[in-house]
């Protein structure tokens, strides 16, 4: 499972960071996702960091504000949010979700943390 932290209240323009810690998986070797959900909107993808820490953005506004990292020998993955802005507000995921050869679906989700960015 995954533990997630880092989440609050911020004013337009500030900086969270988001943590997610894995536990009872090997966080490295998975791609990590971190998704959001908007009051009254669809969950949607922020970033993805693949094993080998390339990453690779949904959405142009993320580009140049967050930034996904990950400590394998801390089982952490992280998102960085700089220039926060009043759309951001959303409930923050991670997960890691892998389907191997043999048919085996490994599917790990964060709790969810509240990111709120006022004006």
């Amino acid at each position: 499972q995954f533990v997630e932290s880092g989440g609050g209240s911020v004013q337009n323009g500030g900086s969270l960071r988001l943590s997610c810690a894995a536990s009872g998986f090997a966080l490295e070797s998975f791609a990590i996702i971190w998704l959001r959900q908007a009051p009254g909107k669809e969950r949607e993808g922020v970033v993805c960091i693949g094993q080998d820490n390339d990453t690779r953005y949904y959405g142009d506004s993320m580009k140049g504000r967050f930034t996904a990292s990950r400590d394998n020998a801390k089982n952490t993955v992280y998102l960085q949010m700089n220039s926060l802005k009043p759309e951001d507000t959303a409930v923050y995921y991670c997960n890691a979700e892998k389907t191997l050869s043999s048919g085996t679906k490994y599917d790990y989700w964060g709790q969810g943390t509240q990111v709120t960015v006022s004006s």
